[in-house]
């Protein structure tokens, strides 16, 4: 993998995503060789929207390599409430840090901020565009419960405004995948992602009804009705709720299904389910600390040399 930043799946190749997999891999089956290995080092944490997994993961990720954590901490209590812009607070940040994890609410902020550092920039999310080092820890826990070739995958719920489903698919075109897209019609996925997912020869088939597909599928990943995209409430209460599976709903499905959704959840998956075979989505969110110490070993160790 040679990238100066990480803003979007699509910039992956199958050989990229295979190298930081294989040192997730690695970094699983031994920790402990890996926790010095950027001792000194430090990870910047801008994040201008909310977050649990990806701020804690990165955070974790960062300590068992060895380094450390410089935080900004609430947009509430930051310069940019005093109105800096995101080009400023980067190019400071850059000052106190070797990379740099960024989240922010605008779709294109993580290409934008790229522009003006010269440390490695991982994009944590921006807007209803990208979100990269989920995709890898998706594909890693793919990988690891049912292989990444020869797969029928469905992805369920918000595709419109979900950027781990539009970085999950695009990257799953490097590989032998039939993807089924599962949502309302008001929530189908963007015309773009539809268009770049079809140039690169995607097998792509689009449903409202699970039912039509679920006894096909090796994987289902569910995700949440996301209220804060949407501009109109009343268009997001036309919705929600709507895509919901509990355990008598995966009666239809292969003993070998396996289930998983970003997290968090709000009702799409019953707690029913997490005591199941299928169930995948707590051991997702723990992929996030290897596949992410991965990220940040080959990127720095890049930037290094």
């Amino acid at each position: 993998m040679r990238q100066d930043h990480l803003i979007s799946a699509a910039h992956l190749s199958r050989e990229d995503i295979e190298a930081v997999l294989d040192r997730a891999a690695e970094i699983d089956d031994d920790t402990a060789a890996f926790r010095q290995r950027h001792a000194g080092k430090v990870l910047g944490l801008c994040f201008f929207e909310p977050s649990t997994r990806t701020r804690m993961s990165f955070d974790t990720a960062m300590k068992r390599l060895g380094g450390q954590t410089v935080d900004m901490g609430p947009v509430e209590s930051s310069s940019v409430k005093k109105g800096e812009t995101l080009a400023d607070t980067v190019r400071v940040v850059e000052g106190y840090a070797d990379a740099l994890v960024l989240r922010h609410p605008s779709e294109g902020a993580a290409t934008m901020a790229a522009e003006f550092v010269d440390i490695p920039l991982v994009n944590a999310g921006d807007g209803a565009g990208q979100h990269p080092s989920q995709t890898l820890l998706d594909l890693y826990t793919i990988r690891e419960n049912a292989g990444l070739d020869d797969l029928t995958i469905g992805i369920m719920g918000d595709l419109k405004y979900g950027r781990t489903v539009h970085s999950l698919a695009g990257a799953l075109t490097n590989f032998d995948v039939s993807q089924h897209f599962i949502s309302p019609e008001s929530l189908r996925l963007p015309r773009n992602v539809r268009y770049d997912l079809h140039a690169a020869g995607a097998q792509v088939k689009e449903h409202t009804q699970l039912d039509d597909v679920l006894p096909e599928l090796d994987v289902l990943y569910v995700t949440r009705i996301q209220r804060e995209r949407f501009p109109d409430e009343n268009e997001y209460r036309k919705v929600a709720g709507q895509y919901q599976i509990d355990a008598e709903t995966l009666e239809a499905a292969t003993d070998d299904l396996t289930v998983m959704h970003p997290l968090p959840r709000v009702d799409e998956i019953s707690p029913d389910i997490d005591d199941t075979d299928h169930a995948t989505y707590f051991e997702q969110a723990h992929n996030g600390i290897p596949v992410r110490m991965a990220l940040l070993d080959i990127l720095l160790s890049q930037a290094d040399d």
